[in-house]
């Protein structure tokens, strides 16, 4: 789809590093929702919950620095305030279902910030925001994974977890790329 040709090309980049900072707002917010929850799980002793939402909170702050990294390339400035109170009091029964949400939310938002990209003419920004939807598409998938096995399996599910290492290891990657996906 061509770019609106009723817009000039700085009208257009503004639009673009709207969009950009938008999600990286929100990306700020979930790296420090992931990582209150790491610590909350890594108290309560599941381990291999924490370990993986520690990842996730680092396939987050991937996605804010490449948010990051396309704003400046526009010759903008990335914001650093989060976009959004990060929720705290949740038991681990509550925190997969509402992360989930989350993830459904943002993939909403990013699809609308692409279609905004789409409209401006910049298929780089285009290209960005799909690598980042499939990744945060995997993060839902997990989340929403993990709160089911806990709703149907409850107990069970979470003693088999519960005193597993919630360490991330000396070479701490993401999720999306510790599972064999692409991010770093």
């Amino acid at each position: 789809m061509p770019a609106d040709t009723t817009m000039d090309r700085e009208t257009r980049a503004k639009k673009v590093i709207e969009a950009l900072n938008q999600a990286r707002g929100m990306e700020l917010y979930a790296i420090t929702q992931y990582m209150h929850q790491h610590f909350i799980l890594d108290d309560a002793d599941y381990g291999e919950l924490a370990a993986n939402m520690k990842r996730i909170a680092i396939d987050e702050m991937a996605h804010a620095e490449s948010f990051a990294e396309r704003i400046k390339e526009l010759d903008g400035e990335p914001v650093t305030d989060r976009r959004g109170k990060v929720t705290t009091g949740l038991d681990v029964k509550r925190i997969y279902p509402f992360d989930a949400d989350v993830e459904l939310d943002t993939i909403d938002t990013y699809n609308a910030l692409y279609a905004v990209c789409r409209e401006c003419g910049d298929s780089v920004s285009m290209k960005l925001f799909e690598r980042i939807i499939a990744e945060e598409q995997e993060h839902q998938s997990y989340f929403d994974d993990v709160a089911e096995h806990i709703k149907n399996l409850g107990d069970t599910y979470l003693s088999k977890i519960a005193g597993t290492s919630a360490s991330t290891g000396p070479n701490t990657k993401g999720f999306v790329a510790a599972n064999g996906g692409s991010a770093g």
